[in-house]
């Protein structure tokens, strides 16, 4: 039986992309992505909850996030959870776990404060898979 590994996440950019180029001329850009979510407590007040999550998009997309998005921009990102570990200098093993991006729609409004058209709104999507090394892990720079 085959899995389904889907993650489907609206958000606010925490930071603008950082973009990078691998051999090939490839584009690969990562940002955090924040999600809030909130509820009432025992007491009525709001709480509000945040996670951080590291979104990777590759090529087209990883071009288009560079040109349009920036800290705090809101934007739709589906995609798989990818987890990579390596050792740090000291030999300490260390994990990050990865939204790989291959669906992204901005949400943002124009400048004069309304909200885009259906067929202004941009939707974008990359069926490409990242550059695998040797031993079918994915080649990420960072």
């Amino acid at each position: 039986m085959r899995g389904i590994n889907r993650v489907t996440l609206i958000g606010n950019l925490g930071k603008d992309p950082d973009m990078q180029f691998l051999e090939g001329n490839i584009a690969v850009a990562k940002f955090s992505l924040a999600t809030t979510e909130s509820y009432k407590d025992r007491n009525g007040r709001l709480i509000a909850q945040t996670e951080w999550h590291t979104i990777v998009l590759w090529r087209g997309l990883a071009e288009l996030a560079q040109k349009y998005l920036h800290k705090g921009s809101s934007v739709f990102v589906e995609g798989r959870l990818k987890t990579r570990s390596w050792e740090d200098k000291e030999g300490n093993k260390k994990f990050a776990t990865e939204i790989i991006g291959d669906n992204l729609i901005m949400l943002d409004k124009r400048n004069d404060g309304s909200a885009l058209d259906s067929e202004e709104t941009p939707n974008y999507t990359d069926e490409n898979i990242p550059p695998i090394d040797e031993n079918g892990n994915e080649r990420l720079p960072f």
